[in-house]
């Protein structure tokens, strides 16, 4: 279903939810085997649409986002875009696209009456360095602490209980935009699986492992938003386990290159 941006600009939250260094195709086959049934229940017809994000780490690919360049849909063409900043000669903004007079999406939503909020995960949303402030310095708002980070197994419901708390003091009459920032995959992820200790290191199963535990605590967050809320919910990378000798991400890899988007209204 192609959303009209600007009938939701405007009438609805917005949410934006980054499973930071999810794989596509972890993605796919937990949702085909049921193993994800909340993200699945949301998701259009059950599945993740198959994308090609716009940078292979964090903060590229953040940025290129949160300036209106989401994941781009695998298949060929010209696919409009949902945000774009305004500019000449752009073949991807279409009748259906929220344009803003801003150099980011954070701003061009600020200047619509939407309070902008960050609840970060990994570093580059911890704001302890110029560079850990970038991205938050984008948001009215920005959250970040320890137990939201990539060591902390219970990251995901730490941001949630911040979350919570966000949503209770905001006034009743203010659009919100959110990005959350889930760091639960990204490594070290070892401590999903059931038994594993840290010389075993992370793979693809521990991978998969993070992901379901996702699952387990993302309906938490998604009650918690007003209705109604239009979402996105999409990786920023991928991450290699060994394939083709490659460990990790910031690399020209397809397992890196290719992300699962998702995007539906809670109403």
């Amino acid at each position: 279903m192609r959303h009209d941006m600007n009938d939701i600009v405007g009438s609805h939250d917005l949410l934006m939810v980054t499973l930071d260094t999810l794989r596509y195709d972890v993605a796919a086959e937990l949702a085909a085997s049921g193993e994800t049934p909340t993200l699945t229940r949301h998701l259009p017809d059950g599945r993740w649409e198959r994308r090609h994000t716009p940078g292979s780490f964090t903060y590229a690919a953040h940025a290129a986002m949160l300036a209106g360049f989401l994941p781009t849909p695998a298949s060929p063409g010209r696919h409009p875009r949902l945000f774009a900043g305004t500019f000449p000669g752009s073949e991807t903004t279409t009748d259906g696209t929220w344009t803003f007079d801003a150099a980011d999406l954070p701003s061009g939503l600020a200047t619509a009456g939407y309070h902008t909020v960050c609840v970060g995960g990994v570093g580059f949303f911890n704001k302890l360095t110029p560079l850990g402030s970038a991205l938050p310095s984008l948001f009215a708002e920005s959250h970040w602490a320890r137990e939201f980070g990539v060591t902390e197994p219970k990251s995901l419901p730490n941001q949630i209980d911040r979350v919570a708390e966000i949503m209770a003091r905001l006034p009743a009459d203010r659009r919100l935009f959110m990005l959350v920032n889930v760091a639960s995959l990204h490594q070290p992820n070892w401590f999903y699986l059931d038994g594993a200790t840290p010389s075993d290191g992370d793979t693809r199963a521990s991978h998969a492992a993070a992901l379901r535990h996702i699952d387990a605590h993302i309906d938490r967050l998604f009650s918690l938003m007003r209705r109604p809320c239009f979402v996105i919910v999409c990786s920023d990378h991928g991450t290699a386990y060994g394939e083709d000798g490659h460990t990790g991400h910031r690399i020209g890899h397809e397992v890196v290159w290719t992300v699962p988007y998702g995007e539906f209204v809670l109403s």
